[in-house]
Order: structure tokens, then sequence, then C-alpha cells
């Protein structure tokens, strides 16, 4: 017992100061867009023929480098790979540290250039008063790759301690405020998702967390999948990354419940 009373002692305090501090990001991490279309030379569209997955849109104009370029990314699309930044020669499209992704309206995860990014805004006022302190989610994987849920799971250990907001994930859906979602929902887990829904009290939210959830993801039109819950669920904020860094849905989640002040 000493020993470990030492040993907790020596180790200090492990949890992460966001939001009261900033938040402690790796060098390599890949957040939202930055796109420059004033680079981009006439008929270029190296960066949306390198994206596997159909992310981003490039058309041009009819005069100089630039002039009427529209360039956007998809972010419920995109799987944050840097394909697209490796293909264009002229930097026109690059990734920031910024981890705060999260949006309410899946039109809202579409960035151009030129535009301000609109993040997750708080609930409704009955809701946000209802879960503002306390908010119980079940998670469902539906058939996703276990790399979102790992992430999710990551919020519950002493780094992160997603308990000191009043946020937890509980296994039941009748002691749940609202579900939590990952995967693409496969055929074979499309039933099972909707009735944990049905099965979750009113009123209630719902999460979509990763490209996956949202959109499909690597799977997107496969027969197999339903291309995330997005048509099946209203959805209230959608968490886009593949995966979503833990920050990244932490940010998202607080944002939801308006415990984030700019």
């Amino acid at each position: 017992m000493l020993k470990a009373l030492f040993a907790r002692r020596h180790q200090g305090h492990r949890t992460i100061a966001y939001p009261a501090g900033p938040a402690q990001l790796p060098e390599l991490f890949r957040g939202a867009p930055l796109l420059d279309p004033e680079k981009c030379p006439v008929g270029c569209a190296d960066c949306a023929n390198a994206c596997p997955h159909g992310a981003i849109e490039a058309g041009t104009g009819d005069q100089g480098p630039g002039a009427g370029t529209r360039l956007s990314l998809d972010m419920g699309k995109c799987l944050f790979c840097p394909e697209c930044a490796g293909a264009c020669p002229h930097g026109a499209i690059s990734f920031t540290n910024d981890h705060r992704l999260a949006v309410n309206r899946r039109e809202d995860l579409i960035v151009r250039s030129g535009e301000i990014r609109r993040l997750a805004a708080p609930l409704d006022e009955a809701r946000r008063s209802l879960f503002e302190r306390s908010l119980k989610l079940r998670e469902v994987s539906a058939g996703g790759c276990n790399a979102c849920e790992a992430d999710t799971n990551v919020l519950s250990t002493v780094g992160f301690d997603l308990g000191r907001f009043g946020i937890q994930f509980v296994a039941s859906p009748r002691h749940a405020d609202g579900i939590f979602i990952t995967g693409p929902v496969t055929e074979n887990m499309r039933l099972a998702l909707l009735k944990t829904w049905e099965a979750i009290p009113e009123p209630k939210i719902a999460i979509a967390a990763g490209a996956c959830a949202i959109n499909g993801g690597p799977f997107i039109d496969s027969p197999d999948v339903h291309n995330g819950a997005d048509g099946l669920i209203p959805i209230d904020l959608y968490i886009p990354g593949c995966p979503p860094h833990p920050l990244t849905i932490l940010d998202g989640l607080l944002r939801l419940l308006g415990r984030l002040e700019e």
C-alpha cells in the first residue's frame, strides 16, 4: 500500500488541462484543412485526383492563375491522409494543427476558401438544461474497424478524465441520454442501431463520430453498408476524422453542451 501511495505521489497529476489550458497535440497531427485556391494554376486538379475518397472538389476559371478557382474539401468524407497535400506542388492545400472540427450540420463539414468555418453550437435550451451537467451516452459500433472506438475509450482514462465534465458512457440505452455512433452502419448492424436509438428515452441526442459514421468512410457506397447513420437517425453532432483525435471528440461534446467559451 505504501509503495502504491509513493508511486502515485511521484507520478503527480496526469489529467490534461484542456479546456482550461491549451490543447497539446503531436506535431504530425492533421486537423482543420487550409485551402488557398489563389495558388492553383488554371486547369489543375491534382489534389482532387489524388484524393482516394472524393473529398475534394476543384474547378477553375477562365483567366490567369487562381482566377475563378473553386476549391472545397468535405471533412465528412476526408480521412485526413496526406495524399492531397503531397500531390499539390503549389501548396494550395494543407492541414493545420487545429483540432476543433465538430459541427452540428452535415453541410458545415464542407470547407471552402474564404469562408469562416462553423464550429458546433450548443443544444437548444431545453435539452441543454437537462444534459449540461450530466450526459450519459450509449455507444454503438456499427461495423467500425475499432479505431474510433479506441480513441473514444481513451477519454475515460486518467489522461482525459471525461467524467469530470459529467459525461459518461453507459451499458444500457435505457440509462442513456443519447447515442454515440461509430462505423459505417453495416446491414447487419442497422436494426441493432435503430433499436438502440428507439430504446433511449426522449429527449435525446445523436452523435456521429468518424468518417464512417458520417459518410461511410472508405466503405462508402458498398452494398453492405448504409453510408453512415445520417440517413437513419437525426444527428445533432458530427465529429469528423479517421479516427477523430480524443481532443476533437472532447471539444465537440463540450461545445454541444455549451461548456466552452471562445
